[in-house]
């Protein structure tokens, strides 16, 4: 004798909407690791300058400036002069610094008691006040 048939089992529908979570939540995932990538800034020390020993700060530290070409992969560019005590330039104060001026480069820098005064190949000059990168700002 034959066994009676028995009824397909249904697939269950939880299956389904775990696989379409899972995809959503990896493609979340894949995007987030893709801007992270494409947006990550590189930096690169154009030029670089120490104040000199005659010149003390009421801080009592060396203090450096350097001008940095930060860029992403996906072709952002900036320019900022960044002064402060860390020889590294990873910290301190900061100005925006146009690409013109920047691409051109940094004819000279004078420190002096007041501050930093940064003269650019291109004619233009930005002073950045020492209580501005003074005590680690």
């Amino acid at each position: 004798m034959s066994e009676p048939a028995r009824p397909a089992a249904r697939p269950s529908r939880w299956g389904g909407v775990v696989r379409v979570l899972l995809g959503v939540v990896g493609g979340v995932l894949l995007t987030a690791v893709f801007m992270t990538v494409m947006w990550w800034p590189r930096s690169e020390v154009l030029h670089r300058a120490e104040a000199p020993a005659s010149v003390v700060y009421e801080d009592g530290s060396p203090h450096f400036l350097g001008l940095v070409h930060r860029h992403t992969l996906s072709g952002r560019h900036d320019y900022r002069l960044v002064i402060g005590r860390d020889p590294g330039l990873s910290y301190g104060h900061w100005v925006d610094v146009g690409a013109f001026e920047a691409v051109e480069g940094v004819q000279s820098t004078a420190w002096t008691a007041e501050g930093v005064r940064v003269r650019f190949r291109t004619g233009h000059e930005v002073f950045v006040p020492a209580e501005y990168f003074l005590y680690g700002r």
